[in-house]
């Protein structure tokens, strides 16, 4: 196999995974930005999480060009990325009990807010435990996952339940289980896996949609610009001080 082989493979895996999220979670996706809309015209918060490199489409629509000011990470320290040592850390604390609903304790999270969790296979302590304690706090909860993992694993959660079952709305990533698209003679395991792609685009579908709806109804959306063309940072600065009591990466 030559290396543009396997890279025109993998693209047309990810764009057949692209198109099936756009056509089958269509409904789900209008269903999300709704609620977003919803909570910013009733004066709530937005936060996104995610542990490991479930962490990468949440960072990706918070404080970036193009994107809605109001959305905030939900960090969990070693948790965020891989930037433990050893890498295996973080891994393991998602299996940690308690640990979200301290996390969540020590947030700025309050009743009437919107927390979107997202979390690949759905099935660690930590997202299932996170969704379930937000929910009984009174805050909205979006799960992005991949459906596929509650049939095709067991649950590490006590509860038995996957993070499926604990959120007011589940957008399906469609990603298989094992979040790898090829295979080739020679290599031993999977290969390329597509999840940060598709629930990264997924994300921004999201959040468009949102801001649509925003726009739609009579709101104004506060956008942030890119800080690399003229005047963005002037304009992000306005955006982030009249909306500062919604907004605490600035802090």
């Amino acid at each position: 196999m030559s290396d543009s082989e396997a890279a025109g493979r993998f693209f047309d895996a990810a764009a057949d995974l692209l198109r099936r999220v756009r056509d089958e979670e269509s409904e789900r996706i209008a269903a999300a930005g709704r609620r977003i809309a919803g909570t910013v015209r009733a004066g709530g918060r937005l936060f996104a999480f995610g542990a490991g490199h479930s962490s990468l489409p949440a960072q990706d629509v918070v404080y970036r060009a193009g994107g809605l000011a109001l959305m905030n990470l939900l960090p969990a320290p070693g948790l965020v990325g891989v930037d433990v040592v050893p890498a295996t850390l973080g891994s393991a604390l998602e299996r940690v009990e308690g640990l979200a609903t301290t996390v969540l304790e020590q947030s700025p999270l309050r009743s009437g807010d919107l927390l979107i969790v997202i979390s690949l296979s759905g099935r660690n302590v930590l997202p299932v435990e996170l969704a379930r304690t937000a929910r009984e706090r009174g805050i909205t909860v979006i799960g992005v996952t991949s459906v596929a993992y509650a049939t095709g694993t067991t649950s590490r959660d006590p509860s038995g339940g996957f993070l499926k079952d604990h959120c007011d709305l589940v957008l399906d990533n469609k990603i298989p289980v094992g979040d790898a698209e090829l295979t080739a003679e020679g290599v031993g395991a999977p290969f390329a896996p597509a999840s940060t792609v598709v629930t990264s685009a997924l994300m921004q579908a999201v959040v468009a949609t949102a801001v649509e709806e925003l726009a739609k109804g009579g709101v104004e959306p506060p956008m942030l610009r890119s800080g690399n063309v003229d005047g963005g940072h002037e304009w992000n600065k306005r955006v982030m001080t009249d909306h500062a009591d919604r907004i605490f990466y600035s802090r």
